[in-house]
């Protein structure tokens, strides 16, 4: 299975104890996630992924087309409430979701 991983700022260290709690499991499969997450997901749990470019220097569109060409089988994302709730990915997300075509585990944490 292919597993996208994406966390705003202030969720990475959750995303790092998350993946460590999960390593089991997570090493089974693809894992895919923008830049600096990545990066701190190999450090914490030494866990193989391909990195994209930092979310906000365009990973967020590169996970976005792999979602699109159906390359992304689930995408974890640990995200705040308060971040803008029209940015590309969160419309892209929601249309997905509403057509049952991608399941998605998201977070929503203050």
């Amino acid at each position: 299975m292919n597993i996208g991983l994406i966390a705003h700022d202030s969720k990475k260290k959750l995303m790092q104890n998350f993946c460590i709690a999960y390593r089991g499991i997570l090493c089974q499969h693809s894992l895919y996630a923008t830049g600096t997450t990545g990066r701190l997901i190999e450090e914490a749990a030494n866990l193989n992924v391909y990195k994209y470019l930092a979310g906000h220097l365009g990973g967020e569109q590169q996970m976005c087309s792999q979602i699109e060409q159906n390359d992304l089988d689930l995408l974890i994302f640990f995200r705040l409430i308060l971040v803008n709730p029209f940015s590309f990915i969160s419309i892209l997300l929601m249309v997905l979701q509403d057509k049952m075509k991608f399941h998605v585990i998201s977070l929503d944490l203050l």
